[in-house]
């Protein structure tokens, strides 16, 4: 898989970051677009948010069972959002502010600085927005997702 660029946000250490992008509602990044791929952005501006596809590159480790930040229990990893995923991949849905060149400012950003980035999609609604769903064993508000930050239980 190729990277397409790098993200950059405030968050250099896995310690007290939002753990989604909820909980990064005022955070500002960009994205630093590879220059053969700049092409590609080409009407993008015209979606207010965009889905970032990376790769978790400071998780060294995977694991079938985590607990999730979220939780006291163990969870099969895919139903969790850890970075401990057999192949590293991490999503987040962002909004797009702006796009210079191969520039993208970003806000509501959750990602730890230097995450290469591996892909960029659209959100669209009439394709993603779900009216009813379940969310499993995932119980918080909205409030404590906000307000949740992570600790180093997934870095090593």
């Amino acid at each position: 898989m190729k990277t397409i660029g790098i993200i950059h946000t405030p968050f250099t250490t896995l310690e007290d970051m939002p753990i989604q992008p909820k909980g990064a509602k005022g955070i500002i990044g960009t994205i630093e677009v590879n220059e053969q791929y700049v092409p590609g952005l080409m009407d993008l501006d015209g979606f207010s948010h965009i889905y970032l596809l990376y790769k978790f590159h400071m998780a060294q480790k995977t694991a079938l069972r985590v607990t999730p930040f979220m939780d006291t229990s163990q969870r099969g990893v895919f139903s969790t959002r850890s970075p401990l995923r057999p192949n590293h991949i991490g999503l987040s849905l962002v909004r797009l502010k702006k796009i210079k060149n191969n520039i993208i400012t970003v806000q509501g950003i959750d990602v730890l600085d230097g995450t290469p980035l591996l892909d960029i999609k659209p959100y669209i609604a009439a394709f993603d927005e779900v009216q009813k769903s379940s969310s499993g064993w995932m119980q918080s508000t909205k409030e404590e997702v906000i307000l949740k930050r992570s600790d180093r239980r997934f870095a090593d």
